[in-house]
C-alpha cells in the first residue's frame, strides 16, 4: 500500500502531476487522465462509470494538489468539487513496462528439452488446491506465467476433469462435448483418436475464439509410447523475430485459414500463425498443420509464405525446444492453448490402451480466477 511515505518529492502544473517516488521511479498523471478517473463519476457499487468521455471537460487544469495519508487531493481550476486519488493507484498507472498483475509477467521458456516438469513448472497435488486457496492460487498465477502447469492424484474417474477444472476457471462446451475422450477409435474424425504421433500444435484454430487453456486429465498411461511433447510459442516467435525478422514479419501478417468437418460440424477461421498485440509483443500462436485450409494469396505471396512457414515448423521439429515427458495414470495437465504447443509419441493402442479426457477453459475465466483469489487473500490479510 503505497502512503505519503512512499513519496519523495512532487509537482504540478495545471496540465500535469509528476511524482517521484522514494525508489527512485518518476511517474506522470495527465489533468485530463486525472479528471476522466474521478471516483465521484462512478457507481460506488460497481465502479462502472456514470459519465462519457464527452461529458469530460477538454482541458481541465489543476488548481491545488496535496498529499493526505493513502492519497492525493486534486481541485480543479473551473469546478468546485475536489477528486481524491489513491497513491497505490497512480504508482502503477504511471509506470510502464512489466505488468504490475504478477499473472501477466510472461516466463519464456525456450529450450524446453533442458527443463524438468515436476520441477520447473507448478505441479501440485490435486488434493493441495483442493483445500489450500494459497496453493490455488500460487498455482494459477504460475500456469499463468508459464503456459502450462501440472496436478498429481487426480482420481481416476469419468468426468473428474470437470473438478478439476471448476477451480481454475470455467469449461466450455464445443461440438466436443464439455468433456472430451482421447482414445484410439475405429475411423476417426480427428487424428487425435488414433495412434499416430502428433508434431505439435495448438488446438482448434478454426474457432473464433480459439479455446484458451486445455486440461487433459490421464485415466490410463501406455508403458509403451504416447509421451508428451510441449514447447513454448511465445519463446519461440520471440527466438524467430531475432533470428529472422523478415520471416517472423510475414507469419505475423498472413491470415491463415483453419478448417475443420465433421458430419455434425463444418468449423472455420483464418488467422496469423502468430499473432501480436497492439503493442508488439506476441500474444498468440495458431499452429495446426492438420487443419489449415487452402490458402488464396498470389503466387509471390504464396511463395513467401511457405517459405516462411517451412522455417516455423522446422523450428517446432527441434529437439532442443521440445520438452519431453510420460504423464502417469491420475496427472493432469493444463496449459494455454495460444501459447503452448502440444504434441505426443505414436504408441499401440492394440497393445496398451491409452485413455485420456480433456476439456477447454475459457481464457478470460482463468484470468478472473486468479485476479479473485488476490483479492481475497489480500482481505485475508488486512483482518
Amino acid at each position: 500500500m503505497a502512503t505519503t511515505s512512499s513519496v519523495g518529492e512532487y509537482s504540478w502544473t495545471p496540465e500535469l502531476l509528476q511524482i517521484r517516488w522514494q525508489d527512485g521511479a518518476l511517474t506522470e498523471h495527465c489533468s485530463l487522465w486525472l479528471r476522466d478517473n474521478c471516483a465521484a463519476d462512478r457507481d460506488p457499487q460497481n465502479g462502472q462509470r456514470l459519465v462519457d468521455i464527452a461529458d469530460v471537460p477538454a482541458n481541465p487544469r489543476l488548481r491545488s494538489v496535496s498529499l493526505a495519508g493513502e492519497v492525493v487531493v486534486v481541485a480543479w481550476e473551473d469546478e468546485d468539487r475536489t477528486a481524491t486519488f489513491a497513491l497505490s493507484l497512480l504508482a502503477q498507472q504511471g509506470r510502464r513496462g512489466p505488468h504490475y498483475r504478477p499473472e501477466h509477467r510472461v516466463r519464456r521458456w525456450l529450450d524446453g528439452a533442458g527443463l524438468d516438469p515436476r520441477s520447473d513448472f507448478a505441479f501440485r497435488p490435486f488434493a493441495e488446491l483442493e483445500r489450500d486457496a494459497a496453493a490455488r492460487l500460487d498455482w494459477l498465477t504460475r500456469l499463468a506465467q508459464d503456459g502450462i502447469a501440472f496436478l498429481s492424484g487426480v482420481p481416476r474417474t469419468d468426468h473428474a476433469i470437470l473438478a478439476a477444472g471448476a477451480l481454475m476457471g470455467h469449461v466450455a462446451e464445443t461440438n466436443y462435448g464439455l468433456v472430451f475422450d482421447v482414445r484410439s477409435v475405429a475411423s476417426p474424425e480427428n487424428l487425435a483418436y488414433s495412434d499416430l504421433g502428433l508434431g505439435l500444435h495448438t488446438d482448434n484454430p478454426y474457432r473464433d475464439p480459439v479455446p484458451g487453456f486445455q486440461a487433459l486429465h490421464v485415466l490410463i498411461a501406455s508403458p509403451d509410447g504416447g509421451d508428451s511433447l510441449f514447447a513454448d510459442g511465445f519463446a519461440l516467435a520471440e527466438h524467430l523475430r531475432a533470428s529472422d525478422s523478415e520471416t517472423f514479419e510475414r507469419l505475423t501478417r498472413t491470415p491463415v485459414p483453419f478448417l475443420y468437418r465433421s458430419k455434425d460440424a463444418e468449423l472455420y477461421s483464418e488467422t496469423p500463425l502468430i499473432g501480436l498485440s497492439a503493442a508488439g509483443e506476441v500474444q498468440a500462436v495458431h499452429y495446426n498443420n492438420r487443419s489449415i485450409a487452402p490458402l488464396r494469396l498470389a503466387a509471390d505471396d504464396m511463395r513467401a509464405f511457405y517459405a516462411a512457414y517451412r522455417r516455423f515448423a522446422m523450428l517446432l521439429r527441434e529437439p532442443r525446444f521440445q520438452m519431453r515427458m510420460k504423464l502417469v495414470d491420475g496427472d493432469l495437465v493444463v496449459f494455454d492453448n495460444q501459447r503452448t504447443l502440444h504434441g505426443r509419441t505414436a504408441f499401440s493402442s492394440a497393445r496398451h490402451p491409452r485413455h485420456l479426457q480433456g476439456c477447454y477453459l475459457t481464457r478470460d475465466s482463468v484470468f478472473s480466477r486468479v485476479a479473485v483469489l488476490r483479492l481475497e487473500s489480500r482481505a485475508e490479510t488486512v483482518r
